[in-house]
């Protein structure tokens, strides 16, 4: 048996490292380990492919082997690419011949498998069994893309990271995958053993003795996918550092995405010189998990960021959060993926700017408050995807009034007839595909 893992970050080849280590992938006798790496990026080529970066080299021991997707499949770019259907089996005769695979069975193990390059693996492997797995929030939320049968009938699990314990993934759930966590332990240990390399470039950037810092933000580069323009979120980023100050610190460090410009900081830099706070600015690829275990701040402040809830569930970091309202309000559209994180996020954190910070989360409970609305939210999110749902997400919109037009959209709640939303006016109704075409039926029983 041959297993093949894709990964496109360095996250991603840690969770799935941290699943073999757990024995999710069966024993190692028996089977050849392939990892392949892919870069997405817009311009890949001016990036770091992950096998390149610090601390690769404390997971490569679990594989056989390691491949470059971009470069197999050059000039053509992953994240576009995928084969033409008559083309598929040609496309395995070429991978099987290129990597030495033979005529031996092959299991994948991937990412999002609604995008490519999942989607185009999973393609040109067209009889293999597939494990699908997901290293944040989004795989609490609903599939957004439809999934061919012939590709989710393959779908075995989906391995996820347990960020809200006892919260149910609905990732492919429609189809009746089942989700499977991997263990906190598992993947702590492999974060820390990626983060020792890490360190010394960590600690270089840190001011000596009782200076250090004792909160963390996190920048996110949200201006890039078209949530917030770039000013919106500088002042984003400099909300939080008030935040940060009105809670007691003196001391910040500041974690921006690793592809926003280098003069995205000046404004905080300026704003951090006005209230008195000495800021730290972390440009070197450190994994923000590498902070959080080597600094142990005090406190850690986002806005929806995944690596919020991996500093409550992995390190017990007290978290809170800036700016959702203004997100969710300006999210579209509604099916967007980005709207689950936000919503858990929003629902289950602290506001900074608002709210007593600086006590951890209680992540024992968390789930049962959780549950129903995320659940709602999936549900106005893919309707038809998941009907079962229907009677909880009535239940919870009639009972939570008040949340209406924070999570959900009064046009999404009228057109799904649910509490909340307006009157159905004729005019709509006549418009509306299915009522047409059952009204055709009527007529033509009729004559």
């Amino acid at each position: 048996m041959i297993q093949i893992f894709f990964s496109a970050t360095q996250y991603a080849a840690a969770t799935v490292t941290a699943a073999i280590r757990a024995g999710l992938f069966g024993p190692r006798e028996g089977r050849r380990r392939i990892l392949v790496v892919s870069n997405t990026a817009t311009v890949p080529e001016v990036g770091t492919p992950l096998d390149r970066m610090a601390g690769f080299e404390k997971l490569r021991p679990e594989f056989d082997a390691v491949h470059s997707w971009n470069e197999f499949i050059y000039p053509h770019h992953p994240a576009g690419w995928s084969p033409r259907a008559q083309d598929a089996s040609l496309w395995e005769k070429a991978v099987r011949l290129a990597w030495d695979l033979g005529d031996e069975p092959v299991e994948i193990a991937c990412e999002s498998i609604q995008a490519n390059p999942s989607r185009a693996v999973a393609e040109i492997f067209a009889d293999s069994p597939i494990h699908v797995y997901a290293d944040g929030l989004m795989s609490y939320g609903p599939t957004r893309n439809r999934i061919p049968h012939g590709m989710s009938s393959r779908i075995a699990r989906v391995l996820h990271l347990d960020l809200v314990p006892g919260l149910r993934p609905l990732l492919l759930s429609e189809y009746g995958v089942e989700p499977e966590a991997v263990p906190n332990e598992a993947i702590v240990e492999v974060l820390a053993e990626i983060g020792a390399d890490g360190a010394g470039m960590l600690a270089g950037h840190l001011p000596d003795g009782p200076q250090r810092p004792t909160a963390v933000l996190l920048g996110q580069y949200l201006s890039a996918i078209d949530l917030i323009t770039q000013d919106e979120e500088e002042q984003l980023h400099i909300r939080m550092l008030r935040a940060a100050a009105a809670a007691g610190h003196e001391s910040v460090l500041f974690k921006p995405h690793p592809s926003a410009p280098a003069g995205y900081t000046d404004s905080l830099e300026g704003a951090a010189g006005d209230l008195g706070v000495r800021l730290t600015v972390l440009r070197a690829p450190v994994l923000a998990e590498t902070v959080f275990d080597r600094l142990r701040p005090r406190l850690v402040i986002g806005c929806f960021s995944t690596a919020l809830m991996t500093a409550a569930a992995f390190y017990g970091i007290p978290v809170a959060r800036v700016g959702t309202g203004t997100l969710l309000d300006r999210i579209t559209p509604y099916e967007n993926s980005n709207r689950i994180p936000l919503t858990v996020i929003d629902a289950a954190l602290p506001d900074a700017e608002r709210d007593t910070l600086g006590e951890p989360l209680e992540l024992d409970v968390l789930a049962a408050e959780l549950g129903p609305l995320v659940r709602t939210v999936g549900y106005c999110m893919q309707a038809r995807k998941h009907p079962g749902l229907r009677a909880e997400a009535e239940a919870w919109l009639t009972a939570h009034p008040e949340s209406h037009a924070r999570y959900f959209k009064k046009r999404r709640l009228t057109s799904l007839r649910l509490p909340g939303g307006g009157p159905v006016r004729a005019e709509a109704l006549r418009r509306n595909p299915t009522v047409r075409r059952v009204a055709r039926r009527i007529r033509a029983a009729q004559a």
